[in-house]
């Protein structure tokens, strides 16, 4: 029993009270085993080791990185073997190219440059980090949930609520005031009427024809409104103007007279 009896014990060790952290305390290695799935894939895997040792991403080093690669596929093999299938299949990628590149150099068709075999890797890992940029540029923006919340408020409202008293009165202005809108909204149609000069100078030489004269104002017809008298007068003043017809008048004041200017066959 120890010597101390009236403090509280840190913690029990099989059963005895410990008043006192350990000295020698020793944790195996295997005791505590954390493993985390830093990577997202082994794209993300190979653009980090190349990225940590500064390598030029156009001319990588393949038996570095190879030997990089292969040693953390090792390590999560004995952990998680579906975790490592990819990552073994991008293995075996490195491996073939690191293979060919041992090769001679094949000229590629047309060209007489040789065939990189790190061109095709080079370009995924180029657009795959491009992508990875643009996925944390929108980490950044604000998320609902996670930088901002819904503001709620509750209303708490009577079972039966009371609606105002409608009188007579109101009802009336409201009436004039729909009233008053519907006349500011009405529409006015304007057509366009087709008339003809020429086919009234026609009408007017018709009807002078087989008589001596003409009043002027038996010329007019104002039950087909204004817009016919005007071309009349128009059509008259045409006539004249082409000495088909002649205007006279006696004196001042006295009625005035229309005729043919000439004598039709």
């Amino acid at each position: 029993m120890p010597e101390v009896v009236d403090q509280v014990a840190l913690a029990r060790l099989y059963g005895e009270p410990l008043f006192a952290l350990p000295t020698d305390l020793y944790i195996p290695p295997d005791a505590l085993e954390v493993f985390l799935e830093a990577f997202e894939g082994p794209l993300d895997l190979l653009l980090y080791l190349i990225r940590k040792q500064n390598f030029n991403i156009l001319d990588i080093p393949m038996l570095s990185v190879t030997r990089q690669y292969l040693a953390y596929v090792d390590e999560i093999r004995s952990r998680n073997l579906e975790l490592a299938a990819e990552y073994l299949l991008m293995a075996a990628m490195l491996i073939e190219i690191k293979s060919r590149m041992l090769l001679p150099p094949r000229k590629q068709e047309g060209t007489d440059e040789a065939q990189d075999p790190r061109a095709e890797l080079v370009r995924r890992l180029l657009e795959y980090e491009q992508m990875k940029l643009a996925a944390q540029q929108l980490g950044y923006l604000p998320q609902y949930g996670r930088d901002f919340l819904k503001a709620q408020v509750f209303i708490e409202q009577s079972l039966q609520p009371r609606f105002p008293d409608v009188h007579v009165v109101d009802l009336q202005e409201a009436w004039r005031d729909i009233l008053k809108r519907a006349k500011l909204v009405q529409h006015h149609k304007i057509t366009r009427e087709e008339l003809s000069v020429r086919e009234y100078m026609s009408q007017v030489l018709k009807t002078l024809q087989g008589r001596r004269f003409v009043e002027f104002e038996e010329l007019f017809d104002p039950g087909k409104g204004g817009t016919v008298l005007v071309v009349t007068f128009i059509a008259l003043l045409e006539l004249a103007k082409e000495t088909l017809i002649e205007i006279t008048q006696a004196e001042a004041y006295a009625p005035i007279y229309v005729r043919l200017a000439y004598t039709p066959v």
